[in-house]
């Protein structure tokens, strides 16, 4: 009997967690590499600079925030992505994603959701960067 409310103390915490962050954005496979530094992307060389790239479901907004670390973002949101006018976006501010249908609000910095009706935070995209390079990939 103890054995099984050790396992049952061990075990459904995770079950309970894994909820939120099992994401209802589909898994899409992607890997490619940009150059901050082209003219191209001239509003990744600031802090807080941002751009929208093609790729994932809805596109992709990677944001630069620091000199060595970027995030990147699919720009459907949860809640609504299935929807053709829905395209995620970044706020005024340069804090936020709002969604331009549903309007859920995200944090830039991690993509945890902040307010409206969405329940799950944006899909997230791996990135690394050398000092060059910047690969965002799944």
């Amino acid at each position: 009997m103890k054995k099984i409310i050790v396992f049952l103390i061990c075990v459904l915490p995770l079950l309970v967690c894994c909820d939120i962050y099992n994401n209802p954005v589909p898994y899409v496979k992607i890997d490619f590499v940009i150059y901050p530094n082209d003219v191209q992307y001239y509003r990744l060389n600031t802090y807080g600079g941002y751009e929208y790239l093609t790729g994932g479901v809805n596109g992709i907004i990677v944001y630069r925030i620091d000199e060595w670390n970027f995030n990147a973002f699919d720009r459907a949101c949860p809640y609504d992505y299935e929807e053709n006018e829905s395209w995620l976006y970044v706020a005024p501010d340069g804090l936020r994603l709002i969604d331009s249908l549903c309007g859920s609000t995200y944090n830039i910095l991690d993509g945890m959701q902040l307010g409206g009706p969405t329940k799950y935070p944006c899909r997230r995209y791996n990135t690394r960067f050398d000092g060059v390079r910047l690969r965002i990939y799944s």
